[in-house]
């Protein structure tokens, strides 16, 4: 695809900061089997993110990186920030998943339904990836601001990995608008209508496949808990849905995204990053040698 040079017209913040933080969480540790609270549903709703995110987040950085070459110097910047926090939290959910697997969880299943969507996405033209990335983004800048801002969330969790999540969480909120803005700069001559539509319809493709996904894969892993039948699929969908609802608590943020001049910096909600970092102070040591991906 022949991109010309982007450039960019978007609210996200001129002073805006995409800080990679180079951070190690539960190293020599054993985490607990039902580690958020003993709840084995909880778990497993977390647990089922984290065995997407190291190939779910390779696929980011490569569907990103496919236009950098093309955009201007910030943009450009803001890529490579984005491609180095991406990589650390691969790296950080490896080791993560294998502490999970270490608890007696099978995650195979759960990352062989990734491989399978990521095969189909690939397939695909090059910008079809990026829509997929932009709207798969969302879902995590706006799960990530729930964390952060409603600390009951991940009450009761194991210290290192609700430290992780939170981690996890603010630098998706910080770089929740490097897609979006490769998104718009590569479809700047586009019609609106084109723009909105092909948006909107990617994300209602992408929601049912993160809901529907994401809900069988912590179904398995609490049949691996030796929980099934109907009532246990009820009291899952309730942690999903009701309380303490993280798919419910984000509806209306996920709604936002179809309004016309929709941006995910429309709402600058930097203040969860400071509040984060008063109460998780962390020493920055720049890496000797650069990061790889652990996938």
């Amino acid at each position: 695809m022949n991109v010309a040079t982007l450039k960019r017209t978007t609210p996200t913040p001129a002073d805006l900061t995409i800080t990679p933080r180079d951070l190690r969480f539960g190293r020599d540790e054993q985490t607990a089997r039902w580690w958020l609270g003993g709840d084995p549903y909880l778990t497993a709703i977390y647990n089922a993110l984290s065995a997407t995110f190291p190939k779910g987040e390779a696929n980011f950085i490569e569907t990103v990186r496919a236009f950098r070459d093309h955009a201007d110097e910030r943009l450009a910047g803001e890529i490579r920030a984005f491609t180095t926090q991406e990589v650390i939290h691969s790296r950080e959910h490896v080791a993560f998943n294998k502490r999970a697997t270490d608890a007696g969880y099978d995650l195979t299943p759960l990352e062989r339904t990734v491989d399978e969507s990521l095969v189909m996405l690939r397939e695909k033209p090059p910008i079809v990836g990026l829509m997929s990335t932009m709207c798969l983004e969302h879902f995590t800048a706006i799960i990530a601001h729930e964390l952060l801002a409603v600390p009951r969330h991940l009450a009761g969790a194991d210290q290192a990995t609700a430290d992780m999540w939170r981690w996890h969480a603010v630098e998706e909120v910080e770089h929740k608008g490097v897609a979006y803005d490769t998104w718009l700069a590569v479809t700047k001559d586009w019609p609106r209508w084109k723009r909105w539509k092909l948006k909107s319809m990617m994300m209602l493709l992408v929601t049912r496949n993160f809901v529907e996904h994401r809900t069988a894969g912590a179904t398995e892993l609490l049949r691996q808990d030796g929980l099934t039948g109907w009532k246990v699929k009820a009291r899952l969908l309730w942690a999903l849905w009701g309380r303490p609802g993280i798919f419910r608590k984000v509806a209306s943020a996920w709604l936002k995204f179809f309004l016309p001049g929709f941006h995910p910096w429309n709402e600058d909600d930097r203040d969860l990053i400071k509040g984060w970092e008063q109460t998780y102070p962390y020493l920055q040591v720049p890496p000797k040698k650069r990061v790889r991906s652990a996938v």
